[in-house]
């Protein structure tokens, strides 16, 4: 019963809130407005789910802007992000074909998430640039540096060197987050929810002045081994 809920209100939620936030993007300093009404439309889709979020942000200061890097089980890791992370106005690094979802991906394109075609390089780095002088303007920016979802639960995957210089060129401060649970909620390949408890954690933040681009392997290996041993440690 819990999935068919579910279903019978993904569509529409999205829908109505899609617009909504079209309708919203210029209102608020850096679409604010439109960023809070993502939020909430995170939360009710978690509880159509039946899914819970526990959140541990301890290590994140209120008004800072980040570039958060988190690890990525499930098409559910995206609404439980935004909902704990409401406190900080950013936007998505995706792949494109998510914005070719009707009304959510205009929607998306008008709020300012950013799309990369890994396949185009020229168009991949004028996304680059877009992400940039996103976080030049003071909202930050959420990267998946695995680059797509994981169905091993055990471990991370390797990172991409794409997400690390987008990291290092928006020379912000950088916080890893955690998340656990989602995997096991709507593994990757599956449309079935099994309701359960998605845990996010932010790992301490990293401060990216002492790296260069040309250091971005070495930053790479960096955020790789400290979210790596915090991951392990969560799923012991």
């Amino acid at each position: 019963m819990r999935n068919i809920f579910f279903r019978l209100c993904l569509f529409p939620l999205t829908f109505v809130f899609s617009s909504l936030c079209w309708l919203t993007a210029g209102l608020g300093h850096n679409g604010l407005y439109a960023h809070r009404l993502e939020c909430l439309w995170a939360r009710l889709v978690l509880w159509c789910a039946g899914v819970r979020v526990e959140a541990d942000l301890r290590a994140l200061r209120p008004g800072v802007t980040y570039v958060f890097l988190a690890n990525h089980q499930s098409h559910l890791d995206i609404p439980a992000l935004f909902s704990v992370l409401s406190g900080y106005n950013f936007r998505f690094l995706a792949k494109d074909s998510l914005f070719r979802i009707p009304f959510f991906g205009p929607a998306m394109v008008r709020l300012g998430h950013v799309a990369i075609e890994r396949e185009n390089r020229r168009k991949a780095m004028q996304s680059i640039e877009r992400a940039v002088s996103l976080v030049g303007g003071g909202v930050g920016l959420l990267i998946f540096p695995e680059g797509t979802r994981s169905t091993d639960h055990s471990t991370l995957g390797e990172f991409k060197t794409g997400g690390m210089i987008v990291a290092l060129k928006c020379r912000c401060l950088v916080a890893p987050v955690i998340v656990t649970g989602s995997g096991r909620v709507l593994p990757k390949g599956t449309t079935r929810i099994t309701p359960g408890v998605i845990r996010v954690t932010a790992l301490p933040v990293v401060d990216t002045s002492a790296y260069t681009l040309k250091d971005r392997d070495a930053f790479k290996t960096h955020m790789e081994t400290i979210m790596k041993t915090a991951y392990l440690e969560q799923n012991r």
